[in-house]
């Protein structure tokens, strides 16, 4: 009794679907999933000294589950079955216990039971499982796309281990994509297609990480590509038609990429946050990798807003880890919250301008050597020598604060960083202001002598 018996024989007789047909059969052939599958790992340990185990395989759409499954069963030696907890039940669940144990008993081989979205079982169901699991009459395989510490019980996750997959990544679509092209057995290699460079850019973006619909969008853009020579060469329009979804023109290095970042930019700028995310969606809905668009904002959190709002930065860096950790397309909320944000923050170029001042000057006074009474002086001949000497520790006087000269002495009056008046930095101008003044009165009196503490 195999479960996938009907699905073998249209496999071999190559009526199966691309993504059926290109399913790994090894653990060398799965792509994106090395934390589990590389050397001396969890699953290839399993696999190479044939001791299945029970396992909830946690991750997005199309990342491998089942085909770790079938993996895990196939290359060790057991038997599998596969259900799926959408429309199974108790009984399904004793019917594969009795398969379990004819398994054992008549052909003394162990049985892995694969139950596909096991997070939709409920406490009586999954309890269902446990005493098969805990006996080892069988071995679980769970796979689910909620986290298993809400949607599975205790008792169970206790007598399992958890695996977490990664959603694939472009680098790895890509290279699924192009090894399918190659693969005259079971690819699309005898149909000779070619896949056009913003084809394949298209369809990855596309595909989120989900290497079945990547493969699904493939085999569908093949058969719509028309043979020209024997060739089929599948264009960003027919990828898009196959993934039923509009083809935005962008692209990511010519002038269409650079307008639109640069139309998202000044948006920000002008503080029109529906401008900014309109322009981020396009980038956004045309494939472009997300973080593309995110290090230009932190970048614009720095050179366009800076002191004025001094968070901006620190929620930009935080939008970036957001994305990392969630991925697409859950993660590109907190870039559309990011663009919203320093859209409507108070502006300041003053940091961007501050740089553009002490480069030019550092370029044009070369280098100017330190005052003496700042340099440091780990050496006895360095302090015999009168470094750091007359150095005055502020925290010794009111306020932290002391009259000092912190420039060289050639840029007595230098000015760098001139502060607005927006936003945060409406106080940093009103201190500096206050400084100032303060060292106007300490310079119109005698010079008070510090307790010259060194560094």
């Amino acid at each position: 009794m195999d479960l996938f018996e009907h699905a073998g024989k249209e496999k071999a007789r190559g009526f199966a679907p691309l993504a059926e047909r290109m399913r790994p059969r090894s653990l060398d052939e799965i792509v994106g999933q090395e934390h589990l599958t590389g050397p001396g790992k969890l699953l290839r340990r399993a696999v190479e000294e044939k001791r299945p185990f029970s396992v909830i395989l946690w991750g997005p759409p199309g990342c491998g589950k089942t085909t770790l499954a079938r993996i895990l069963a196939d290359q060790t030696g057991s038997s599998f079955a596969q259900f799926s907890a959408v429309g199974s039940g108790v009984k399904d669940i004793r019917a594969v216990a009795d398969l379990a144990r004819d398994n054992l008993s008549l052909h003394g081989k162990r049985t892995v039971v694969f139950v596909d979205e096991i997070h939709r079982f409920n406490k009586a169901q999954q309890d269902g499982l446990l005493p098969h699991v805990e006996s080892g009459l069988f071995t679980l395989v769970g796979a689910t796309t909620e986290n298993p510490s809400f949607e599975v019980i205790s008792p169970l996750l206790s007598r399992a281990r958890v695996a977490v997959l990664k959603p694939l990544s472009a680098q790895s679509l890509s290279a699924i994509v192009k090894s399918v092209l190659a693969d005259s057995d079971r690819g699309l290699g005898k149909q000779n297609v070619e896949l056009a460079p913003e084809a394949l850019d298209f369809l990855v973006q596309s595909a989120d990480g989900d290497a079945r619909r990547a493969l699904n969008a493939l085999e569908a853009a093949a058969f719509l590509a028309q043979p020209v020579e024997g060739k089929r060469t599948v264009t960003p329009e027919i990828a898009a038609q196959a993934l039923q979804q509009r083809m935005l023109a962008h692209d990511k290095t010519g002038d269409r990429h650079f307008d639109i970042i640069s139309a998202l930019h000044k948006s920000l700028r002008g503080s029109d946050p529906d401008a900014a995310v309109y322009w981020l969606a396009r980038m956004l809905e045309a494939g472009e990798d997300p973080l593309y668009p995110a290090r230009r904002m932190v970048r614009f959190a720095s050179e366009d807003v800076g002191n004025a709002a001094p968070q901006a930065l620190v929620i930009a860096m935080a939008a970036v880890e957001s994305f990392r950790f969630l991925g697409s397309p859950e993660g590109e909320l907190a870039l559309f919250q990011l663009a919203a944000y320093l859209a409507a923050a108070p502006k300041s170029n003053a940091a961007y301008t501050a740089e553009a001042k002490a480069r030019e000057a550092v370029q044009k006074t070369g280098e100017l050597p330190v005052p003496v009474h700042l340099r440091n002086a780990p050496t006895r001949l360095m302090k015999e020598l009168g470094y750091g000497k007359e150095y005055r520790y502020p925290h010794d006087f009111p306020d932290a604060w002391v009259d000092e000269d912190y420039l060289p002495e050639e840029l007595p009056n230098a000015s760098f960083y001139v502060p607005t008046g927006r936003g945060h930095e409406a106080w940093i101008t009103d201190r500096l202001g206050e400084l100032r003044n303060r060292k106007k009165e300490a310079r119109d009196k005698e010079r008070p002598k510090g307790k010259g503490k060194g560094e």
